[in-house]
């Protein structure tokens, strides 16, 4: 592991890019204790305070931990795919955000993902899954709930049929299109949709994954997606024509 002294990147951001490369490289493999601090500092050439500083930044993305005692120290963690959710939602969400992508590329985008995550989830999904959806279905028709809970029963029901896929690489991918993109194309849209219409296309999207007819499933996701684009055109209709007035 190699840092370069007369880079102007900090000393730090460096020793935790040489450690991750290290890991992802396989120098340091799952459970391997990483050298003291001290060895560190002497390998490094710099103080234990710019040691300490990368460590932080490597456990703040799980990619270590740190266990005291006589045989304590930082080893290389076990990074799991529901450990690394959030970063992927909060790195979505601040793509999205920072860099003003479309309300039509963003659900373009995440509906395209789902759909292929449709026809696996009717093949395999779990009773678990299932109940999740239908439980989510049922919240959703409550009529006191608020825009608020009414949007993360919409992720926690399209989550579902995403984790009836039972492919963790493709929940990890749309765990960033799904709780990223989702709350964002519900709250431009919340003022023109119709609860009732959602929890329709929601109930056969349900009960075409139950009776694993992808096809159907694919189908009413297809009008899911044409309802939610329907419901942006409207609003910024609304919009524009408020403005003009």
């Amino acid at each position: 592991m190699k840092i370069d002294p007369n880079s102007s990147a900090d000393l730090s951001v460096q020793i935790a890019q040489a450690i991750k490369d290290a890991i992802i490289g396989g120098e340091l493999i799952v459970d391997e204790r990483l050298p003291s601090e001290t060895e560190l500092c002497e390998q490094f050439k710099v103080s234990r305070s710019t040691v300490r500083e990368a460590l932080k930044r490597l456990a703040a993305q799980s990619l270590i931990r740190t266990q005291r005692g006589a045989s304590g120290g930082a080893f290389v963690n076990r990074l799991s795919f529901e450990d690394a959710y959030p970063q992927q939602v909060t790195t979505s969400t601040l793509l999205l955000s920072m860099n003003a992508v479309s309300f039509d590329t963003a659900c373009e985008a995440r509906f395209a993902l789902e759909r292929a995550c449709a026809p696996l989830s009717a093949q395999r999904r779990t009773p678990d899954h299932l109940a999740t959806m239908r439980a989510e279905i049922v919240r959703q028709s409550q009529p006191g709930l608020t825009d608020e809970a009414f949007c993360a029963s919409d992720v926690a029901f399209h989550r579902a049929l995403v984790d009836g896929a039972d492919n963790p690489v493709l929940s990890y991918q749309l765990a960033g299109a799904v709780e990223a993109m989702q709350p964002l194309m519900n709250m431009i849209t919340f003022t023109a949709r119709s609860r009732e219409e959602i929890v329709a296309l929601h109930t056969r999207i349900a009960d075409a994954i139950e009776a694993n007819d992808a096809t159907t499933a694919d189908t009413a996701l297809q009008e899911l997606t044409a309802y939610t684009l329907t419901l942006k055109d409207n609003v910024m209709a609304a919009r524009a024509a408020r403005d003009k007035s």
